[in-house]
């Protein structure tokens, strides 16, 4: 294999610095259209769409378990799927296998749920086998995959719950879906985004001071409010920055 050229440090430094300034311009794009994306066209979801899950049949409205907004994977796990019935998909257990702890985007007002056409006690073997135990896993009963553009494929579909009314808002597949499973790349999908002040959303969107929020996983029922050290350990960091704006590389 032809390697790159060998430099000094004082050279690769500065190679690294070319490098970050199309780095930073690409943040920024992808900021503007995560800003975009949060301004789309809403598609209200009129049908009564059934799955099954751990604690018996559930609702479209049911699957955002309370939260405000609801993100769905299509992954594939059911009889004639490659891996079948040891396994799911590869490709989807490659995205499971990448999926961050939902409890950072549940202290979002975000819930992140897969659904299949496997039974869910293969769905429960499968997960305990791959360690899949924090991802909520239901089974399609009726034509939500066709409806929503995942019968033949996988992708991710955002809804928004405005009481009892559920919303499309969004969807992504092919190589965009490859993006997923990050928390970050989570709620950039969303209608609310991540929800911090240096976002450029919509009038009235919640938001917060940038990284306040966050918590350990399995600390955030215990302290909703974040603590004084690590209000001061962010701000010890944002004061160490170099005053680029809080969505940029480097």
């Amino acid at each position: 294999m032809k390697t790159p050229a060998i430099v000094t440090p004082q050279e690769w430094e500065a190679a690294r610095l070319e490098l970050l300034v199309e780095e930073k311009q690409l943040t920024r794009r992808r900021d503007a259209l995560a800003a975009k994306r949060r301004r789309m066209p809403w598609l209200a979801v009129e049908k009564d769409y059934r799955f099954e899950g751990p604690a018996g049949p559930a609702s479209l409205l049911d699957l955002f378990d309370g939260r405000r907004q609801l993100i769905v994977y299509r992954a594939f796990f059911e009889p004639g799927v490659h891996g079948w019935p040891d396994h799911a998909c590869v490709g989807c257990s490659n995205v499971a296998d990448q999926v961050a702890h939902p409890a950072h985007l549940n202290a979002r007002d975000t819930t992140l749920v897969f659904v299949s056409r496997a039974p869910q006690e293969d769905i429960e073997r499968v997960k305990a086998r791959m360690g899949w135990e924090h991802i909520p896993w239901y089974s399609l009963t009726d034509d939500f995959d066709a409806d929503f553009g995942v019968e033949a494929w996988h992708g991710t579909n955002a809804f928004f719950r405005d009481g009892d009314r559920v919303f499309r808002t969004y969807f992504v597949n092919n190589r965009g879906d490859e993006a997923m499973g990050g928390t970050w790349s989570y709620l950039d999908i969303t209608a609310l985004g991540r929800q911090e002040e240096w976002e450029d959303s919509p009038e009235g969107h919640p938001q917060t001071a940038t990284y306040v929020w966050q918590n350990w996983h399995d600390a955030y029922e215990d302290s909703a409010q974040p603590t004084e050290e690590w209000l001061e350990q962010v701000g010890r960091g944002v004061a160490a920055f170099d005053g680029s704006s809080a969505g940029d590389e480097g």
